[in-house]
């Protein structure tokens, strides 16, 4: 008879490398009603196109009928895939094609998808820092080493990108627009840097772009690399312009060697990203106009922006600085050096307020005096009352 033992010696060493969500247990934690959440990372639901989309729905079956609930292609459906690269085309001035472009199931999974094509144990993985905690995540699986260079308001310290590319890099993972969790934006001179320093390098470049389409102040800047670099891969979703429930996103590259091997992946992952979902997205975007409905976007999220900024710079004390993004739906708060939002978090949350905590946006461990806020899911009322009961905590604490 064989000696029954726990699960723990059974698992992978991947799996026991990787962290769970922190911002899926704060979620939880800020469910109760009473509590204002700046934690989430959730589109405002008013701006869900709700009746559009059942129309669409409608049109999906009357009009496609069996083909919308049958297995489709690893690639996703053409149709949306030639959307995809015709959308980018007419804002980048690129030339994508329809093969260029994998549909996937959320830009969680393109980051899945390249942890698991391009990474080793021990392989080096250039990140911001701080960075998308999801990311770390997604990677951490394939136990590579985390090469952080610090994230200034231009971009990347080049310095230390420099330094990370020397000691050995296969991926650098980059949120050039809004990034989460900071709100910062690479500037153009910033963006320049950076490119010429990948220049000649053999790495694959990702450039995540879940927020590009919602700047709400000055103009868009072209891509670190997307098709201008050999291995350059841009992420994209519909979570943040269209709906996050259908999981529609998409990568681009001109790297088709990297595609196949990407799109193997996926294959043994899930086959193919639902389908019916696939063709309501294009449906709804070849009927509607995707840009109007943006502009709602854009307008409601610089005014919820602006009451948080407003109300910090009232209520917030005297050694505490924070971001103003030009898009996106996050802003960043740094505290004095030695305190730890980890341990600021159950007070705030007492007084009914909800944020995370800097710690899990770093690919290394360690106590952290920076913390992001949410504020897209929130109305201005609901954003200065909270973040002057979040005021009252610092003021007492600091």
């Amino acid at each position: 008879m064989s000696s029954t033992n726990g699960i723990e010696e059974l698992l992978s060493d991947g799996i026991k490398a990787t962290p769970p969500s922190f911002v899926r247990s704060i979620l939880k934690a800020a469910s109760d009603p009473n509590i204002t959440s700046f934690a989430g990372g959730l589109p405002n639901p008013i701006s869900f196109p709700q009746q559009k989309l059942v129309e669409s729905m409608e049109r999906v079956v009357a009009e496609r009928g069996a083909e919308a609930f049958q297995y489709s292609v690893t690639a996703g459906i053409p149709e949306l895939r030639q959307w995809i690269a015709e959308r980018y085309n007419s804002r980048f001035g690129t030339d994508y094609a329809e093969d260029d472009v994998l549909v996937t199931t959320g830009s969680q999974q393109a980051l899945d998808l390249l942890g698991k094509v391009l990474l080793n144990e021990g392989d080096g993985v250039i990140v911001e820092k701080p960075t998308y905690l999801a990311a770390i995540q997604a990677f951490a699986m394939q136990q590579p080493v985390f090469r952080e260079v610090e994230l200034t308001e231009d971009g990347l310290d080049i310095v230390e990108l420099n330094a990370a590319l020397d000691a050995g890099a296969k991926m650098i993972y980059l949120i050039p627009n809004f990034q989460n969790p900071t709100g910062l934006t690479y500037t153009e001179e910033g963006r320049r840097q950076v490119r010429e320093a990948l220049a000649g390098r053999n790495i694959v470049v990702v450039e995540d772009d879940p927020y590009g389409e919602l700047r709400f102040e000055g103009s868009s800047l072209p891509y670190i690399g997307g098709a201008a670099h050999p291995h350059g891969v841009v992420m994209g979703s519909f979570s943040k312009t269209v709906t996050p429930g259908m999981r529609v996103g998409f990568l681009l590259t001109k790297d088709h060697d990297l595609l196949r091997s990407l799109s193997v992946a996926k294959e043994a992952s899930d086959l193919h990203t639902n389908v019916f979902s696939q063709y309501v997205i294009v449906d709804y975007l070849r009927h509607n106009d995707l840009d109007e409905h943006l502009v709602k976007i854009r307008d409601l999220y610089h005014a919820q922006a602006q009451a948080m900024t407003d109300a910090m710079e009232e209520f917030f004390p005297e050694g505490v600085s924070f971001t103003k993004p030009q898009g996106g739906m996050f802003l960043w708060v740094t505290l004095p050096e030695g305190v730890s939002t980890m341990e600021l978090f159950p007070k705030v949350l007492q007084r009914g307020v909800a944020f995370v905590p800097g710690d899990p946006f770093y690919a290394e461990p360690g106590a952290r005096n920076t913390l992001r806020l949410n504020f897209t899911n929130a109305d201005a009322d609901t954003i200065r009352d909270g973040i002057r009961r979040l005021g009252e905590v610092l003021a007492e604490e600091l």
